[in-house]
């Protein structure tokens, strides 16, 4: 591009421009044939010169479509500046240019929401109603490119665009990581979205997808869990939503996704229960409501340290009880032979060697099945430690820390114990357990599970 008419551009000069052309009558024609895209329109949108991209609108609408080396049009750059006035001159040229794309795949619309200019969104929605359907690269819509820039007005300018189109179905349409407009409002906690797309007032009960999964696998409700919630948001979603893990259950029973009981509040529900009863509850229930887990507000997080910490404490018990058994050990080695084998002390009488356990060596029993039960807390202790660790850094290292203290475990449990036969069962067992400890808790856990059945069902059966 000339460099008189790059000047010209940026200053606005309209005069100059007259003045340039008289002088060189093809000088606008020269600027296609240039390597840059880049138009003496672009400029002046960039400048917000209207009379300028007037002149040049005028000149050589053509220049109106031109997208240059950043992936804008005039109309992207008009939008996202918020400059009404050459927006529509430039919508005059062409109703079309709000479907052109940038960068990107994004439209002119898209940055006017972006950017909040919501004069600018008014009038590109009225030319061209089918922008709002339009999707980036990454399969954002308007509305999603709205939540994650905070862009509150502008959201609700564009929902009630949505009410007047009849096109409720793009509140739940997913972007390429599979997340809805709701999960985004979830995740960065949004209430204002929460509660405007959740109000029944506003959107039509049943429209908004509470339950829908993201690439990850969760609900809306488990996003929010996620990034250690917000109780005020929380309540809005548990009226409707449902855990992923509950969801999934009901469609692996061949039921559809409308017939699934929303997984309540344990409390409330618990509140409900009493209330229909009409019976006060005790104050000890009422403690045990207090502290009772509740998957719907407790954060994913906490409560797996928690569980570290219990974990902890129940390694160190049962591995403490491997240095101090029951009755504590033998301080010296007693062989009875002949001569005091029928001592009147019948502890006396029994053979034993110092560092034995004294309860191995007069109570084989109950010995065997104290080892039993204290090896299942310990291996069970160390399963749910490494469990929870999984992707922590220095992995290896832990893994290695934990078959270490197993093998420390088995060797002095080994060495205190009197009977060999209960050692070489303690030995099969401290090896096979640990091994198919994974496999067995998963059995349980899944026979254990309870899926719970929807309501119409359950009334085909009354």
């Amino acid at each position: 591009m000339d460099i008189r008419l790059r000047e010209a551009a940026q200053k606005g000069d309209v005069h100059h421009l007259q003045s340039l052309i008289k002088e060189i009558p093809f000088l606008l024609s020269t600027v296609s044939l240039a390597g840059s895209n880049e138009t003496p329109l672009h400029i002046a949108c960039l400048g917000v010169h209207l009379e300028f991209a007037k002149e040049i609108i005028h000149l050589r609408p053509e220049f109106a479509r031109e997208v240059n080396q950043d992936g804008f049009s005039p109309l992207h750059i008009a939008s996202a500046n918020g400059d009404i006035e050459i927006v529509k001159e430039l919508l005059n040229v062409d109703r079309n240019l709000c479907l052109l794309k940038g960068k990107d795949r994004r439209i002119p619309l898209h940055y006017a929401v972006i950017k909040g200019r919501k004069h600018v969104i008014k009038e590109l929605l009225v030319a061209s109603p089918d922008s709002a359907a339009e999707v980036t690269a990454r399969g954002e819509t308007c509305l999603h490119l709205a939540v994650k820039n905070h862009q509150f007005e502008t959201f609700k300018l564009l929902l009630e665009n949505l009410k007047e189109l009849n096109k409720y179905g793009l509140l739940n349409k997913k972007d390429i990581q599979g997340n809805t407009v709701l999960h985004l409002a979830t995740s960065t906690k949004q209430f204002e979205v929460v509660d405007l797309l959740l109000n029944e007032n506003l959107v039509a009960k049943g429209t908004i997808e509470v339950n829908s999964l993201n690439k990850g696998g969760l609900t809306p409700l488990e996003v929010l869990l996620k990034e250690s919630g917000d109780r005020d948001i929380e309540e809005i979603l548990t009226s409707g939503a449902v855990s992923a893990e509950h969801l999934q259950t009901s469609q692996q029973e061949g039921f559809p996704q409308s017939w699934v009981v929303p997984v309540q509040d344990p409390s409330n529900e618990q509140s409900s229960r009493e209330q229909r009863r009409d019976t006060p509850r005790s104050n000890s229930k009422k403690l045990q409501d207090f502290f009772k887990y509740n998957k719907t507000k407790d954060c994913p997080g906490k409560v797996r340290d928690t569980l570290l910490v219990i974990a902890i404490l129940i390694a160190t018990a049962t591995y403490q009880t491997v240095l101090s058994p029951p009755g504590g050990v033998w301080q010296d080695t007693y062989w009875p032979d002949g001569n005091n084998s029928n001592s009147s002390d019948g502890i006396m009488s029994l053979r034993r060697i110092a560092g034995q356990s004294v309860m191995g060596t007069n109570n084989p029993i109950s010995y065997g099945l104290f080892l039993v039960f204290n090896s299942i807390g310990f291996f069970v202790s160390l399963h749910t430690i490494n469990f929870l660790t999984i992707g922590f850094p220095l992995q290896l290292e832990l893994q290695i820390s934990l078959v270490a203290l197993i093998a420390t475990y088995d060797t002095v449990m080994s060495a205190i114990t009197p009977n060999r036969g209960i050692s070489l069962l303690f030995t099969i067992f401290s090896i096979v357990f640990p091994v198919f400890l994974p496999h067995i808790t998963k059995l349980l856990r899944n026979h254990c599970k309870k899926p719970k059945f929807i309501i119409k069902i359950c009334e085909l059966f009354r």
